[in-house]
Formats: C-alpha cells, structure tokens, sequence
C-alpha cells in the first residue's frame, strides 16, 4: 500500500510538472 501511494504521488507530481511546462 505504500509503495502504491508513492507510485500514485510520483504521478501526479509528473502531471503537474507536464503541465507547467506545456501551459
């Protein structure tokens, strides 16, 4: 379970990141 919320942090972060660099 902990890995899976690290996985899950790790992606978000990633979006976000993706998006500021797109918009």
């Amino acid at each position: 379970m902990f890995i899976l919320d690290m996985i899950l942090m790790f992606i978000s972060n990633l979006i976000l990141i993706i998006g500021v660099l797109i918009g």
